[in-house]
């Protein structure tokens, strides 16, 4: 573990009330600050591991402070589209994918895990993981590995742009993850812990492929609860579904 990587500054509030958020407001906290235009990738190295430590938001509501980390769904997820259905894959850049699936949430190591409940607007979301990205290209990597940073920074924007049918299988594999993750910590505490709330963004996905295993889970999550003498489990808010759409 790099020194004075693992500690996790509050994410998604500023230092001061009136200062506008950027990549230094974090990055001011940390006690060894990666070198910028260094002619080596090693900063970048570095700070790549704040994914490793730094957990996904969603689950903290619900008492589960020790889940995964942001790396840990992003791993899951490149695994995911490496086993995209045949007739699928067939119209799909996979190797594309893959590195869209390891890059999405990047700036999630400076910016954090902001979730929907968390009160940031989805612009400044964007503002955000948009200045880190563009720390991370060209301040960490510009100078080390420019052709590569550009190619991790436009791959990131098509992730974001949402345009490409790469894109779009992305962008279901990650809730796909999610109702994965969700699963297995509703599994994990025998019946004792409801997450249905995100059972939800199932709706949410385009594909059809993507939709099968989606069905497929949830069928599984169904026969678990049964199993537990449970018909129906918790559904999300129109509340909740108006901050998630946001």
């Amino acid at each position: 573990m790099a020194p004075g990587l693992a500690a996790q500054p509050p994410q998604t509030s500023d230092n001061a009330p009136d200062a506008p958020w950027t990549p230094h407001t974090v990055l001011s906290t940390l006690p060894h600050q990666p070198q910028p235009h260094s002619a080596s990738p090693l900063p970048f190295f570095h700070l790549l591991e704040r994914l490793k430590t730094t957990k996904r938001e969603g689950w903290r509501r619900f008492g589960i402070s020790h889940g995964e980390s942001i790396s840990d769904h992003m791993y899951r997820m490149s695994i995911i589209t490496l086993l995209c259905p045949p007739a699928l894959a067939a119209r799909l850049d996979i190797a594309r994918c893959t590195r869209m699936a390891l890059i999405h949430d990047m700036a999630e190591a400076l910016v954090g895990d902001i979730t929907p409940v968390d009160g940031v607007p989805k612009a400044e979301k964007s503002r955000r993981e948009t200045e880190t990205m563009e720390y991370l290209c060209t301040s960490l990597l510009g100078n080390a590995a420019g052709p590569q940073a550009r190619e991790m920074r436009a791959v990131w924007q098509e992730y974001e742009d949402s345009e490409t049918a790469e894109a779009h299988f992305v962008h279901d594999v990650d809730k796909m993850e999610l109702l994965l993750q969700m699963m297995e910590y509703e599994r994990s505490r025998e019946g004792r812990l409801d997450l249905g709330e995100f059972a939800w963004v199932a709706k949410r996905i385009v594909l059809p492929e993507v939709q099968v295993w989606a069905d497929e889970l949830l069928e599984e999550r169904r026969v678990f609860w049964a199993e537990q003498g449970v018909g129906e489990t918790a559904d999300v808010t129109e509340e909740r579904k108006t901050q998630q759409d946001e």
